[in-house]
């Protein structure tokens, strides 16, 4: 195997659905303390979300908690509670790069902001005879770390 030409640095999130972020909000703003820092809503993504944190720092771990803008839409944000795990990466684009070489499937989109500003993309939870290598049933985000968190977290 080559040389790999990116590193995973750290988990930057978490996302929770589910088909009513208030409650979700009662277990982890009101009961566990985390801080709301910021709102995202998208039509595309079908999704409205509150972005919490746990930690300071380039420690910090996102928490979104998330609810479908509309229940019967794709995609189904509240149909697997644990949505998604975040990784900060050093080097997005080599990454993608790297791992579609190597038979790694990415869901469509590509590269795009994603509610918290950072670079993001998707590995696909479902391998495909093209793309034998998949989250198994897991959906993963890849994040482009900022500079602070690279030099942090490196």
């Amino acid at each position: 195997m080559s040389t790999r030409p990116f590193k995973v640095l750290g988990i930057q999130q978490i996302a929770i659905g589910g088909p009513d972020k208030t409650r979700l909000q009662k277990l982890w703003v009101e009961m566990l303390g985390l801080q709301v820092t910021g709102t995202f809503r998208s039509e595309r993504e079908n999704v409205d979300e509150d972005i919490c944190a746990m930690g300071r720092g380039v420690h910090a771990v996102e928490v979104d908690l998330m609810q479908p803008l509309d229940p019967s839409m794709k995609p189904a944000v509240h149909t697997t509670p644990l949505n998604h795990v975040g990784l900060w990466i050093d080097d997005l684009p080599k990454a993608v790069e790297w791992l579609t070489a190597r038979g790694v499937r990415f869901a469509p989109g590509g590269i795009r902001k994603g509610a918290a500003g950072h670079d993001i993309c998707f590995l696909h939870p479902k391998a495909s005879e093209e793309f034998p290598i998949a989250g198994e049933g897991v959906l993963i985000e890849l994040v482009q770390a900022p500079p602070e968190v690279v030099a942090g977290l490196s």
